[in-house]
């Protein structure tokens, strides 16, 4: 299976959840603050860096689950920056589903381009490594939220929710090649 295909995989797998809570909650996550939406990432990912330190859980979620979340919460960021505040919080199923593939296509294509310059460098990393990497990205964004927004030379928040999807999207590719625990 090549890498689009895997990435594809991951992504149908994580929208699948993400539409399914859509029907049974709405879209109730219109009320999140840019920082209320990197603070749940935050939370999934100490998760599982303290999972990955302690060798053991007591709360059923597994790491696996855990990844998708930190996708699809980064999902929401994104979707969220790109939504006027004055827009209406109800979106229905099928504008969700719009939106994330959307914000998917995006993603992919970003991880493409990577790709073919790193030479997919992230199949050599450790699942300790995204999630260190994740979380230094939502210290970014908070440093930027508390800049008000602005930056003078870094990328800005919507790059930074990019690159935690992708690197959510390579740990659940090395988690189902078998590479990574679950």
């Amino acid at each position: 299976m090549t890498t689009n295909e895997q990435y594809d995989r991951v992504i149908e797998n994580c929208r699948d959840t993400f539409l399914k809570k859509t029907a049974d909650y709405g879209t109730s996550w219109r009320v999140y603050r840019t920082i209320s939406v990197a603070d749940q990432i935050y939370i999934k990912a100490k998760r599982i860096r303290n999972i990955q330190d302690k060798k053991e859980q007591k709360i059923e979620d597994d790491i696996q689950s855990e990844f998708r979340g930190i996708l699809n919460y980064a999902v929401i960021g994104i979707i969220q920056l790109e939504l006027n505040a004055e827009e209406p919080e109800v979106l229905s199923v099928g504008e969700v589903k719009e939106k994330y593939d959307h914000t998917l296509r995006k993603a992919k294509q970003l991880m493409q381009a990577k790709n073919h310059d790193y030479g997919e460098a992230w199949r050599e990393m450790s699942q300790q490594s995204f999630v260190d990497l994740s979380l230094a990205k939502i210290l970014r964004i908070k440093q930027i939220l508390a800049n008000e927004g602005k930056t003078t030379v870094s990328e800005g928040i919507d790059a930074n929710f990019y690159d935690i999807i992708n690197y959510a999207v390579f740990a659940l590719i090395l988690m189902e090649e078998g590479i990574h625990k679950n």
